[in-house]
């Protein structure tokens, strides 16, 4: 073992500047083969210059034994200018391993931020518990998933997963708000290809069973897919920017002067929608047209695509946007849009986000496969999502809603604010060509079979003027107006200036809901 008392020594006292260089080339040998920054490096890009202070760098590090410090770097920071708590884990001290310091230290900044009331940023890369531990390493997991529970919904947490990230470490990113992952080197699993190969005989890579781009598209556990870590670094920063403090403070919008592009883009939006309802469109455009400078955040962009969910800004404000996706699926409802969806609603209400709605939907998508996965079960959480929302609601209701989806898409009986419809919006129970397949059924088998084919389609022009005309919902006050497709973005605009104050306060007295999870 190399002998470190010799060189970081000045009379009796470390030389832990020099001490601290040694550990920087160490990591830098470690980590740069492998085309990853160290754990400092990525605190550096993440936080303001020179703005981190690291806390303990050398707590429990032992230099006459070649330990340098613990496998976790915790400090304070700021990032555009706003403090915020940062740790990430060393994979160059002990394969970045978590034991009784590492942890002692993540809780303890976990804890601090909560009394501070700052976002909490989590960058990780690890080989998981330190065996050499036992139980005791184990433990500390525990310690930091409560911290994380009780940071839950007060500050933002955001994990950036970087490296390895395997057993029951996968816990702590999964309980932040986001997780973002690169394409190279990031993996998350319970147990690895080798224990799987082990127990159920399954051969698997390490990128099918825990890769980025599995749990981008196919698990939904990440929000974002990185190209690599700076981008990684960069998507963090813009989602703090639409992120206040914490639950209790709000951001100030910023200055917006519209530009001749964004009102231009706005007037023109219905454009991009089709008046045919059955024919698909790419819903993140007309999201694009109504937002500030075409702006927009989407999380979970590769999983259930069905819908869209991001964030955005109008006339400075930022706003959650939810929207169905007719380019896949026609936009129905299955179960992992559901849960998509209603995490995103629970996660802007627990930040004070408005939630802005784009509803294009026909239904729940039906089948077998989709009851035996608990579309009645996981369904349910879109209409506790939006049933418990406390923030502003405003919903627009571009071309279709129908049924049980139209419900719980931020209608006006589940709770939103403000609703609206464009001209041509159907709105009903379902399509007229399904309803008058049931009302008419009689008469169509009655007629000759050469002519109902023309009689369904006269009795569905009926029904549609009859049943299907959003004039009716205005009439019945679920809907506060018919807009045209120009006026939507100053509707959204001027009903997020009227909600400002919305009372937010919740004067039910029991501990918290019980959704279905």
């Amino acid at each position: 073992m190399t002998d470190l008392t010799q060189p970081f020594h000045v009379g009796s006292l470390i030389d832990y500047s020099t001490l601290s260089s040694y550990a920087d080339s160490k990591a830098e040998s470690v980590q740069h083969p492998k085309g990853k920054l160290t754990a400092r490096e990525r605190i550096a890009l993440l936080c303001d210059e020179g703005s981190f202070i690291e806390h303990g760098r050398f707590f429990g590090g032992d230099p006459a034994q070649g330990f340098l410090g613990s496998a976790a770097v915790t400090g304070f920071g700021s990032v555009a200018g706003r403090p915020v708590a940062v740790y990430a884990q060393d994979f160059s001290v002990k394969g970045g391993t978590l034991g009784r310091v590492e942890g002692e230290k993540i809780t303890s900044l976990i804890n601090s931020a909560i009394e501070q009331g700052v976002p909490c940023f989590s960058l990780l890369d690890s080989g998981g518990a330190r065996i050499q531990e036992g139980v005791g390493g184990l433990a500390m997991y525990g310690r930091i998933f409560r911290a994380s529970c009780r940071a839950s919904g007060y500050i933002p947490q955001i994990s950036l997963i970087l490296g390895p990230c395997a057993g029951g470490a996968v816990y702590s990113p999964a309980l932040t708000d986001f997780v973002i992952m690169t394409e190279r080197n990031s993996h998350m699993f319970i147990t690895g290809p080798d224990v799987v190969r082990a127990v159920t005989g399954e051969e698997v890579s390490l990128d099918d069973l825990g890769g980025a781009k599995m749990h981008g598209a196919v698990s939904g556990v990440a929000h974002y897919l990185a190209q690599d870590e700076r981008d990684a670094l960069d998507y963090a920063r813009s989602l703090l920017s639409y992120l206040p403090q914490n639950c209790n403070s709000k951001q100030d919008p910023y200055t917006y002067i519209p530009p001749y592009q964004d009102e231009e883009s706005a007037r023109n939006v219905g454009e991009f929608v089709p008046q045919d309802s059955r024919i698909p469109y790419d819903v993140t455009e007309v999201i694009k047209a109504l937002v500030d400078h075409g702006e927009f955040v989407e999380t979970h962009e590769h999983w259930a695509k069905s819908a869209v969910t991001g964030f955005s800004c109008i006339d400075g404000r930022p706003i959650g946007i939810v929207a169905n996706q007719p380019l896949h699926n026609a936009g129905t409802l299955d179960v992992e849009s559901s849960e998509k969806i209603a995490r995103f609603v629970r996660c802007c209400d627990a930040f004070g986000l408005p939630v802005v709605t784009l509803v294009d939907v026909p239904g729940y998508l039906p089948g077998v496969e989709q009851e035996r996965a608990g579309i009645i079960r996981r369904g349910a959480k879109v209409i506790h999502a939006y049933g418990n929302s406390t923030v502003p609601l405003i919903t627009i209701i571009t071309r279709k809603a129908y049924g049980g989806a139209y419900i719980v898409m931020g209608s006006k009986g589940i709770g939103a604010d403000r609703t609206y419809a464009w001209p041509k919006a159907e709105i009903a129970v379902m399509g007229a060509e399904g309803a008058v397949q049931i009302l008419k059924k009689r008469d169509l088998e009655s007629a000759p079979k050469e002519h109902r084919a023309a009689i369904a389609q006269k009795l569905s022009k009926e029904y549609a003027a009859q049943h299907i005309n959003p004039n009716l919902s205005v009439q019945m006050g679920e809907l506060d107006g018919v807009i045209s497709p120009s006026e939507t973005r100053s509707a959204i605009t001027t009903a997020l200036s009227q909600l400002t104050t919305k009372n937010r306060k919740d004067g039910r007295l029991k501990y918290h809901s019980n959704s279905p999870l």
